[in-house]
């Protein structure tokens, strides 16, 4: 098993506000969330960290970044112990969460009413809502409460569809499916607690571009990582 650090690197520090019971995160509630950035935002409230700056940050290291965090007191941004889909590739880009959790049948009564109120897509599983959300230059970071077996957040056509949608890949405290087709699209990376040839069962999404928990990383949305 191939393990390694990520970074994911916090853009702003304001207090946490109450959840919202949305399932998608309103503009408002992100800028709220996120109010110590004052930069370009995307149009789902999420802070737009530039182009150039994800350049700049795909040259850096390990230790420069962690440094830097450490000395503005940022000091839960690092997740070790992964499973990657391609060692060796760096992966930079904006974050949009999504957390999953045990299924039940109220919470999926609720879900799936909120989804469809929300205008989600009602064809197929809910695990690809966070994917439609996606845009150009963003992971898809989600928590999967650390679920291997039947916890496969994505297989090889959802992979697809997360690197046509960003040209990058995937952040996930769980696990992912066709780990070989994978590591067949070129600039798809994925970085994961494990791979199980199971599909994705009992398991609800909550929120999306909410605050999220990566084993001891509280990942904010427009949140960058560099794994």
């Amino acid at each position: 098993m191939i393990k390694k650090a990520i970074f994911i690197i916090a853009m702003v520090l304001p207090c946490l506000l109450s959840k919202a019971q949305n399932i998608g995160a309103p503009p408002e509630y992100v800028k709220a969330l996120t109010a110590e950035w004052k930069g370009e935002r995307s149009p789902d409230g999420r802070p737009k960290v530039s182009d150039d700056m994800l350049v700049r940050l795909q040259n850096a290291t390990l230790e420069q970044i962690w440094g830097y965090l450490r000395n503005k007191g940022f000091n839960n941004q690092v997740e070790s112990n992964w499973v990657i889909l391609k060692p060796g590739e760096t992966m930079v880009g904006r974050v949009v969460t999504a957390q999953f959790m045990p299924a039940r049948p109220d919470l999926e009564t609720y879900v799936k009413a909120q989804g469809l109120a929300e205008g989600r897509n009602q064809h197929g599983g809910k695990n690809i809502w966070p994917i439609d959300v996606l845009t150009k230059g963003d992971i898809y970071v989600a928590d999967g409460f650390g679920k291997i077996k039947d916890g496969t957040l994505i297989g090889s056509s959802l992979g697809n569809a997360v690197y046509g949608k960003t040209g990058k890949g995937v952040i996930f405290y769980g696990s992912i499916r066709d780990m070989q087709e994978l590591k067949d699209t070129q600039g798809f990376n994925a970085w994961v607690k494990g791979s199980d040839p199971s599909a994705i069962k009992n398991m609800t999404p909550t929120s999306i571009n909410a605050p999220i928990r990566i084993g001891e990383v509280t990942v904010f949305p427009g949140d960058v990582v560099f794994a």
